[in-house]
């Protein structure tokens, strides 16, 4: 009997305690519904990747340029910078 007793006694405690911790939940404050997508457009981020990477290609190559000791290939503002 006191077994029986012990395990209505643990359940009805832990129903409460479910209950107590989900009337705490706010979902409101958690995650406001005006915010903005996190992500931008894609096709705009496609886009300046693209002209970061041409970016850094001409950049690279500038380099390679300079570590050859090639003149022709440098660009004429690679020139300008050396000075």
């Amino acid at each position: 009997m006191k077994r029986k007793t012990l395990g209505w006694t643990l359940l009805i405690v832990a129903n409460v305690l479910v209950i107590s911790v989900l009337s705490l939940h706010r979902s409101t404050n958690a995650a406001p519904q005006n915010a903005r997508a996190p992500f931008g457009n894609s096709v705009e981020q496609r886009s300046n990747m693209i002209k970061e990477l041409r970016e850094i290609k001409v950049l690279l190559q500038e380099q390679n340029a300079l570590l050859r000791g090639d003149e022709t290939d440098r660009k004429p503002h690679a020139k300008n910078q050396r000075k």
